[in-house]
């Protein structure tokens, strides 16, 4: 269980000086090996129609946009996988807006395509990835349902869905007043669920959207709750907020570094005792991403050779090459891991269909 308290979060996000210094000093305690991970993967938004409508999002696209993503073929993601198979990568993650399928321009190609609904169509994405390529997916698509979640557990290596903040306060800023599908009571019992289902998961928070160190502080404390009832947290993501020309929160603040070298900090000593990754995305960090090393980060995220970030359009992924040099130069060592963390590659965790796969990776 963790022990760590809201009063020592506290003092981390408002340490400055010496203190700052000392408190990078712990987390290297902590550090069982020099290994900095990351995934290659490939990045398919399989539509860019979503229900929410958040401050700082590129992704989403209006219906009526002529370059929006409606609804991918199962033709064009195969060619996808089959591009991303030829660089070596291993994730295929699967991206989508929440709902989209409530959207009638979506329903309308969902049924030229002979389906319903988001959740059979990405079923069967999944297995056709497993089927006909050597990628693991890895979903990402907003809130789902227990139901659903649990029939996407048979085709899918990990998942994953951002806390972002545990705060209900945010909903009435920019960042989420349109956006019922970021009520935290809703994302929560979404992790939740996938930790009953025992399915590997991904979350995290995202800073500089309007909160308050408190709520950083709460959020880092609801995950690892959640994190102690169920087990199933391989990775929690430090995210930055990073402005973007045209989305609504353009001329919004981001956070400043040493905010982000605190929270990392934070993340890193929340869960010093456990064996749950601290992911900071380099391609939003790429003159200060060393410095998170430093401060406890031990994984990079899904980084790909083949497609942009379609959340962070504007922040392109660093090379392979380029992440090994800034990885070895901070005194560490880069190496590739699969989507799934090696703890979760049992029957406990996956189908038999996702292991009988891996096993024929190795």
């Amino acid at each position: 269980m963790q022990t760590i308290t809201k009063e020592d979060i506290l003092e981390i996000l408002t340490a400055t000086d010496k203190d700052i210094i000392n408190f990078m000093l712990e987390t290297a305690k902590y550090r069982e090996n020099n290994l900095i991970t990351f995934s290659k993967n490939i990045f398919i938004p399989l539509t860019e129609i979503c229900r929410n409508d958040c401050g700082y999002c590129n992704f989403k696209k209006n219906p009526d946009d002529p370059q929006a993503i409606i609804l991918k073929t199962k033709e064009e993601i195969l060619a996808d996988l089959k591009e991303a198979e030829k660089y070596g990568c291993k994730e295929a993650m699967f991206a989508f807006g929440e709902d989209a399928d409530e959207e009638e321009i979506v329903q309308i190609k969902l049924k030229e395509y002979g389906y319903d609904n988001m959740i059979d169509y990405i079923y069967d994405i999944c297995q056709m990835t497993l089927d006909k390529t050597s990628l693991l997916p890895h979903t990402n698509g907003g809130n789902f349902s227990f139901d659903a979640l649990k029939r996407l557990k048979e085709v899918n290596a990990s998942m994953g869905l951002m806390l972002e903040n545990s705060s209900k306060r945010l909903m009435e800023l920019p960042a989420h007043n349109k956006s019922p599908g970021k009520n935290p009571d809703l994302r929560i019992e979404t992790i939740e669920n996938a930790g009953k289902l025992k399915i590997p998961y991904t979350t995290g928070i995202l800073i500089g959207i309007g909160e308050t160190k408190e709520e950083i502080a709460d959020s880092l404390l609801t995950i690892r709750d959640i994190y102690d009832k169920y087990g199933h947290i391989q990775e929690v993501i430090i995210q930055n907020f990073t402005p973007i020309p045209g989305i609504e929160m353009e001329d919004w603040a981001e956070p400043s570094f040493l905010d982000m070298i605190r929270t990392v900090i934070a993340g890193t000593l929340v869960f010093k005792d456990t064996d749950v990754s601290i992911q900071v995305p380099p391609n939003l960090n790429n003159d200060t991403a060393q410095i998170f090393l430093l401060c406890g980060a031990d994984d990079w995220g899904g980084v790909s050779p083949v497609s942009p970030d379609f959340v962070n359009i504007t922040s392109p992924w660093p090379g392979i090459d380029e992440l090994k040099q800034l990885t070895e130069d901070a005194g560490f060592e880069l190496t590739e891991r699969l989507c799934v963390y090696e703890k979760y590659i049992n029957n406990e965790w996956l189908s038999d269909y996702i292991l009988d796969k891996i096993a024929n990776l190795s």
